[in-house]
């Protein structure tokens, strides 16, 4: 630790010269807002981790601990130039350092970065006022597909504290495992909470089923009452709120399984959502909500909302009893029936709600929150409608992607999302009105663990790139500087390492696709091409011309460049315009079958002189086996010599439901 820290502390004066002082970066995560640097340095017989301990305790305790070491601190009713009650003043001169703040949660605050700052008892000369940009700043934990023990969340709470992260989200409850303790419903935690299998993936694939802890192969877990009572006061210590998520009504397979009276079949194993038409769903909603109220202090408390399927609904007749009654209209009605009926619950209890962006549709009123994953948009969407908005869309902070290029990694669901695409994230869209600025409240991370299982691995996953969603919700976009952030970053790894975190190493990173990096140069650019079936219009990349205008994919299909096609062949016809030499012609594949894309089953490349009658150069089948999990790219292609002025390339679909087939260009040489 100590020299990563005389590297932090030998940095400043390129901080002065690069800054002259003013408003200049500091080494710390997250950036200030106001620096002014001075030149020299206040000694004090105290380290970072000796900052980071005191910074915990109450408030009379801190203010008596660090005075005997000229560090004096001050809570007022006032402080010039902030108004959050986490903002701060701070001032190191040769008279030591002083601390003005609103509230407890500012000398908290102050104090980690403090504990940046101090290099073996020296302490830069610096005038500090700082505040969040962001009320809400907030890290997302699946615990549901695998579970985390209460010693590990802990942890991270450590590093979520030094980094002015102030929201836990966590995860509680999906398909693949119930994990909080309840009372009257102990069967969700005697069983729900297990799985025979062991990792998600085999459980995902192998039948779903639970089991009772005793069973041999039993992997799974949850909190008692007591874990979470425990976890809540360590988390308030260090100025966190832990706001718990209880799924509904869809990802409910675990809940259905060993209460299958709450499904619309009355049967285990058939239904993943709640029976919205049985009044005993909202016995047990209302029930198990109570009990979590009781454990959470928190004002919001997440209750799914996402990804509903509505088929079980339609075939219901006490769905559909409840649809006719309430005039709901339709299935969508039924869930937006529920999520209302929730809200109302929670505000009657002093509590509210907050959903992720599907429960737009349901018409919650505006108390609210609206935690945006699936696209920008949603979160304009929610604003007009007058809800505090959270913004946490996959493409900037689903960090469960891949961070490098994926053969260099674990196995992951898929995607890339580097550290500088999550940094260059902007959640506030500056086209809007201060009105409707003024409903973002907050920013999140969000870790999915459907195929992260160790800890090593989930930390290795969080951090970095937690620390690039930390500066977002903290410094304004005027103090983001990515060279800066970047070089603290590295400090910052081998400052996590020293703590015994596992922190991927930007040093180390490898980068995106070769072939992305460049535009391809070929004889199909520009031309005219026809497609047979039409591609989907969820993944249209660069539209009608996206397979010939030299535009290579990355790593990930969800790039804007690979073009997807889902439950269809690529059928697609090239005019070269006049007859042409041709000596190769080829189309790469991507497969990730996570998110269901495969290899085609066949290739077909024929070409033709009319655009009528084609002639079969090649026909290839693929060599990729459909249970392979990770990321594959093939290429199909023909070598050799003709002339043609047209090329039809067919890649048929392997016949998989709903599966897709992405591909980046037709090369035509």
């Amino acid at each position: 630790m100590k020299p990563a820290k005389f590297i932090l502390f030998m940095f400043f004066p390129f901080l002065l010269s690069a800054c002259g002082g003013s408003d200049a970066l500091l080494p710390v995560i997250p950036q200030p807002q106001h620096v002014e640097m001075h030149r020299g340095h206040f000694e004090i017989p105290l380290t970072a981790e000796d900052i980071e301990t005191i910074s915990v305790l109450p408030a009379d305790m801190i203010k008596d601990t660090l005075a005997p070491y000229n560090v004096y601190i001050a809570i007022k009713d006032t402080v010039a130039g902030v108004a959050s009650c986490e903002s701060y003043r701070m001032s190191v001169d040769g008279g030591g350092v002083s601390i003005e703040a609103l509230s407890d949660a500012g000398v908290f605050y102050a104090l980690q970065t403090l504990s940046f700052l101090c290099d073996d008892g020296r302490l830069p000369y610096v005038e500090i006022t700082d505040y969040p940009r962001f009320p809400y700043r907030g890290m997302h934990l699946d615990v549901s597909r695998h579970f985390k023990t209460k010693e590990f969340v802990m942890k991270q709470l450590d590093a979520m504290a030094r980094y002015k992260l102030n929201r836990f989200h966590w995860h509680l409850t999906d398909g693949a495992g119930w994990r909080i303790e309840i009372d009257r419903y102990p069967e969700l935690t005697e069983i729900a909470a297990w799985r025979p299998y062991p990792d998600w993936e085999a459980w995902w694939n192998g039948g779903r089923k639970y089991c009772t802890a005793d069973h041999p192969d039993a992997d799974g877990g949850f909190y008692t009452k007591e874990d979470i009572r425990e976890i809540v006061e360590y988390a308030a210590k260090k100025h966190i709120t832990v706001i718990p998520e209880i799924e509904m009504p869809g990802h409910s397979e675990e809940v259905l399984a060993v209460y299958p009276e709450l499904s619309c079949s009355g049967k285990p194993y058939v239904n993943s959502e709640l029976c919205v038409g049985k009044e005993g769903t909202f016995v047990f909603l209302e029930n198990v909500l109570t009990e979590v109220m009781e454990l959470f202090p928190s004002e919001y408390i997440h209750i799914g909302g996402d990804e509903a399927a509505h088929e079980g609904w339609k075939n219901c007749p006490d769905c559909q009893r409840r649809i006719k009654e309430e005039r709901l209209g339709d299935e969508a009605g039924l869930q937006g029936y529920l999520v209302r009926r929730i809200e109302k619950f929670l505000n009657d209890h002093g509590r509210k709600l907050i959903g992720w962006d599907e429960i737009l549709r349901d018409s919650v009123n505006a108390s609210s929150a609206i935690m945006v994953w699936r696209g920008l948009d949603y979160g304009v969407e929610a604003a007009e409608a007058g809800n505090d908005v959270i913004m946490s869309p996959g493409e900037f902070c689903y960090i469960d992607a891949y961070q490098d290029a994926p053969f260099t990694q674990p196995v992951a669901k898929g995607g890339y999302l580097t550290l500088a695409k999550t940094y260059s994230f902007e959640p506030v869209p500056d086209t809007l009105s201060p009105e409707l600025q003024s409903h973002y409240i907050g920013v999140q991370s969000n870790l999915w663990c459907e195929y992260i299982q160790p800890d090593w691995y989930t930390e290795y996953m969080l951090y970095p790139r937690v620390l690039s969603i930390a500066e977002t919700a903290w410094s304004l976009p005027s103090r983001k500087d990515w060279e800066s952030f970047r070089k603290n970053v590295i400090s910052e790894t081998d400052f996590l390492l020293s703590r015994g975190y596992h922190p991927f190493d930007i040093r180390k990173e490898k980068g995106e696709r070769p072939e992305a990096a460049r535009p391809e140069k070929h004889l199909a650019v520009g031309k005219k091409i026809e497609y047979i079936q039409p591609f989907s219009r969820y993944y249209p990349a660069g539209g009608d011309t996206a397979l010939v205008d030299g535009v290579r994919g990355g790593w990930t299909y969800a790039d804007g460049r690979w073009q997807g096609f889902i439950n269809r062949d690529v059928d697609v016809v090239i005019d070269l315009g006049e007859p042409t030499r041709i000596r190769y012609i080829g189309a790469e594949f991507m497969q990730l079958t996570g998110p269901w894309l495969w290899q085609p089953e066949e290739v077909i490349i024929s070409v033709s002189d009319d655009g009528e009658s084609f002639t079969e150069l090649s026909r290839q089948f693929t060599d990729v086996p459909k249970d392979a999990t990770e990321l594959i790219f093939r290429t199909y292609s023909w070598s050799g010599d003709t002339d043609a002025r047209y090329v039809r390339y067919t890649a048929l679909s392997n016949g998989i439901d709903n599966g897709c087939l992405f591909t980046d260009e037709i090369i035509i040489r």
